[in-house]
């Protein structure tokens, strides 16, 4: 009986002080109470939220009665958290055991229920083979299979095996609990993983736009310089193309007056105009006074870049740091 008021002990709600009712939910923290009495105390620490058929129907939270953990709740309240299927069933059997051993009908039909010796007939089954390990009858012993074994009485025996089962039982209670802890530990490191994994992502991510910017700042700054030069290039030169044109412009009309002055048929008249014609074509021939392009004014070479070595520094550079 020790092992059954241990058992039993196990199965105590800490609210109510009696065996867990059905359903039984399991905490976060892995401490179990009725669902009616976490409702009770989810109701009694959270009084301003709506209710909905006496219990609260939004989430909420309270502290476990056990250890005091914050339990937090969704939008289901305490119909959210998952039930203790395990404890459960262990409570169906704990109640069966008790229920069995408590003599609950009378004596006549129990005895009715004894199975008989299957070998010897009329004979009741009422001692414990413990050589073999099984159940058999008085006469077995005497007289049968079992005359050389070891017996022992069925109740003791009985009485040593449930006490065996309910250390079990207990045992393996205990073990899942220490289980469920650990389940709920790793569903946490996961959790933890993917939160840090998007954060170092965005982290990383943010790390290489700044490396970008500053790529992107070198390459306006070059681009500008490239435009200035190539403006400033573009602006005399069409300068100096204008000037050349206007040059052109008045060569040809001194070529035309020289023609028709060539065709003046008096003589006083033609060499009256042909000295200042003959100054002005001079002139005309003349490009002294206008600017030359140097050779290779027009190249924008210089401005060219080279990133082959720092590709390659690039490359076979490890960015994680510590690696």
């Amino acid at each position: 009986m020790n092992s059954m008021e241990n058992l039993e002990k196990q199965l105590i709600c800490p609210i109510c002080l009696e065996i867990f009712t059905k359903p039984v939910v399991i905490l976060p923290c892995q401490h179990n109470l009725c669902r009616k009495c976490a409702n009770d105390v989810f109701t009694a620490s959270n009084p301003y939220l709506p209710t909905r058929g006496g219990s609260i129907s939004s989430g909420g939270r309270f502290r476990c009665p056990s250890c005091r953990h914050e339990v937090v709740l969704d939008r289901h309240g305490v119909y959210g958290l998952q039930r203790n299927l395990l404890v459960e069933n262990i409570i169906d059997m704990f109640k069966q055991e008790t229920s069995s051993s408590g003599g609950g009908a009378p004596a006549s039909e129990r005895k009715e229920e004894s199975p008989m010796c299957a070998v010897h007939e009329g004979e009741k089954i009422n001692i414990y083979c413990v050589t073999h390990g099984a159940p058999t009858c008085s006469m077995c012993k005497v007289f049968g299979e079992h005359a050389a074994c070891e017996v022992a009485p069925i109740g003791s025996v009985f009485q040593s095996k449930k006490s065996e089962l309910s250390d079990g039982i207990a045992m393996v209670v205990g073990n899942n609990d220490r289980m469920q802890g650990i389940v709920s530990q790793l569903e946490e490191a996961c959790r933890v993983i993917e939160e840090n994994g998007r954060r170092q992502k965005t982290l990383v991510c943010e790390k290489f736009d700044l490396l970008y910017s500053v790529l992107e700042g070198k390459k306006r700054d070059l681009s500008q310089k490239v435009t200035s030069e190539q403006d400033e290039k573009l602006t005399y030169i069409r300068g100096l193309n204008k000037k050349y044109g206007e040059h052109l412009e008045e060569s040809c009309k001194m070529v035309e007056h020289g023609i028709q002055n060539m065709e003046e048929p008096e003589m006083a008249l033609f060499l009256q105009n042909t000295k200042p014609l003959l100054r002005k074509l001079t002139d005309a021939c003349s490009t002294a006074h206008l600017d030359k392009v140097e050779r290779g004014y027009e190249n924008m070479d210089h401005f060219s870049v080279e990133f082959t070595k720092e590709g390659r520094a690039l490359k076979s550079l490890d960015f994680l740091q510590g690696g």
